[in-house]
C-alpha cells in the first residue's frame, strides 16, 4: 500500500523540481521588460522598485551599490513599496529622501556612517551603518501586520 503511494508523489516530485530549479536561477534578467532606472538626489546614485520577479532580480544583481534596503510587513515579509526613506550622513545632513520606495531600494554612497530612516503608514523604523568602499550593507526593514 506504501509503495502506491510514494510512485505517484515521487512522480509530482520529479515533475515539480525543473519548474523550482528554474524560478532559482541566477541567470540574468532580460531587462527589456523591466521599468528599473537609476536615479540620481544631490548627486547619490540609487534604484528603487522590486515589484515582481523579474524587477526584484534586477535589482538584486545591480553593481556598484554600497547600500541594500528591503522593506517589508507581516510573517511572511511580504514586500511592500510605501515607504518613505531619508538618509542622514554622520553630522545629521540629509543627502537623499525618497517617497514611496520599494521594496528594495539600493544606494551608492560614499564611505561613512549613515542613519537610515524609513516611515511607513507613521510608523517609523532607524538603522545607523557604516558604508565602506568595499562590499554592501544590508538593511532589512520590517514592519508587523498586513499591507
Amino acid at each position: 500500500m506504501k509503495s502506491a503511494f510514494l510512485l505517484p508523489f515521487a512522480a509530482v516530485a520529479l515533475l515539480a523540481f525543473p519548474l523550482m530549479a528554474q524560478s532559482a536561477s541566477t541567470e540574468p534578467v532580460d531587462k527589456t521588460g523591466v521599468q528599473i532606472q537609476r536615479e540620481q538626489q544631490n548627486g547619490i546614485a540609487y534604484l528603487s522598485g522590486g515589484i515582481g520577479e523579474d524587477e526584484a532580480k534586477a535589482i538584486q544583481q545591480a553593481t556598484g551599490y554600497n547600500l541594500h534596503m528591503t522593506f517589508s510587513v507581516g510573517a511572511q515579509g511580504k514586500f511592500v513599496p510605501d515607504v518613505d526613506v531619508v538618509i542622514q550622513d554622520g553630522g545629521g545632513q540629509t543627502v537623499l529622501t525618497l517617497k514611496q520606495a520599494g521594496p528594495l531600494v539600493y544606494v551608492q554612497l560614499p564611505p561613512g556612517k549613515y542613519t537610515v530612516i524609513a516611515t511607513r503608514n507613521g510608523d517609523e523604523r532607524r538603522n545607523t551603518t557604516d558604508v565602506g568602499s568595499a562590499g554592501a550593507r544590508n538593511l532589512v526593514f520590517s514592519w508587523s501586520g498586513s499591507e
